[in-house]
């Protein structure tokens, strides 16, 4: 081995026992969490690479799930919990409030895809950072929080890590498990444990809206995709109280229009890094 590759090889692994993989994560004057003037809670989200996706034999699959390798090329901030009733009429007021069912730490629902944009330049106009909603690698990225398993706990859908199959009319095979929670509605944000990365309620209780329009996933690794420039269809992710089990997979896909608001639609916020 030549003194050249020798020096490379030795500061490339001095570089990995330092930072890890590829360098990668967050600098030591980026704080672990963030806090605004309303309370709302954000976690920093490392950089890295993960496969987006399911395998073939995961099952309850879809066909749209292909699995494929996404990188997140910078840190960002997810909040930690949906966005609250109580801070969605903190920056809109009672626009809505009619609408808005649920205490005050209830995720906030029946609001489209576009009212979450409204909110977002509201939050932004107010100086304290720029704000928008998670694209849909970052969203799957930030809820395995490393796991490749359908679920960040494992395997199997849980009454007792999730809201879901919590309506009375259709039987759903939580109503009698979630934690003495009211049925036919979402629980209060933070109800249920975080993943590894201090995320609430990845899955269930309320879907998400994302900012991506929802089409085929490309082909090939991917650097922080997007979706197209234009749609029809918004993504939702993470299933809902309403939502069976399988729903609540990391990996699976639904979407809704923009315009549409759903009792089992929220959605939560990422805050750029300075």
């Amino acid at each position: 081995m030549s003194r050249v590759l020798g020096r490379r090889v030795f500061w490339f692994g001095l570089a990995f026992l330092l930072f890890g993989p590829l360098g990668l994560s967050p600098s030591h004057s980026q704080e672990r969490v963030l806090k605004n003037s309303l309370g709302m809670e954000f976690v920093l989200i490392p950089a890295g690479s993960f496969e987006m996706g399911s395998p073939l034999e995961e099952p309850s699959r879809y066909k749209s799930e292909i699995l494929h390798r996404v990188t997140i090329s910078g840190p960002l901030y997810m909040q930690s919990s949906e966005v609250t009733v109580g801070q969605w009429t903190s920056v809109m007021g009672k626009r809505l409030l009619k609408a808005l069912p649920g205490s005050l730490d209830s995720p906030v629902t029946r609001v489209s895809w576009f009212d979450c944009a409204e909110f977002i330049q509201k939050m932004n106009a107010r100086g304290e950072g720029t704000y928008r909603l998670p694209t849909e690698a970052e969203w799957e990225y930030a809820c395995r929080a490393g796991s490749a398993q359908p679920f960040h706990w494992g395997a199997e859908a849980d009454c007792a890590r999730a809201m879901f199959g919590n309506s009375s009319q259709r039987g759903g095979e939580c109503v009698e498990q979630s934690k003495h929670l009211q049925a036919d509605g979402p629980a209060r944000v933070k109800s249920y444990s975080p993943n590894a990365w201090g995320l609430f309620d990845m899955h269930g209780n309320v879907w998400e809206w994302c900012q991506d329009w929802f089409s085929e996933y490309l082909k090939g690794w991917q650097v922080d995709p997007s979706g197209p420039a234009t749609g029809n269809l918004k993504v939702r992710r993470g299933g809902s109280w309403l939502s069976e089990g399988h729903r609540l997979r990391c990996a699976n896909r639904a979407y809704g229009h923009p315009a549409s608001r759903f009792s089992s639609t929220g959605f939560r916020l990422v805050r750029e890094v300075r």
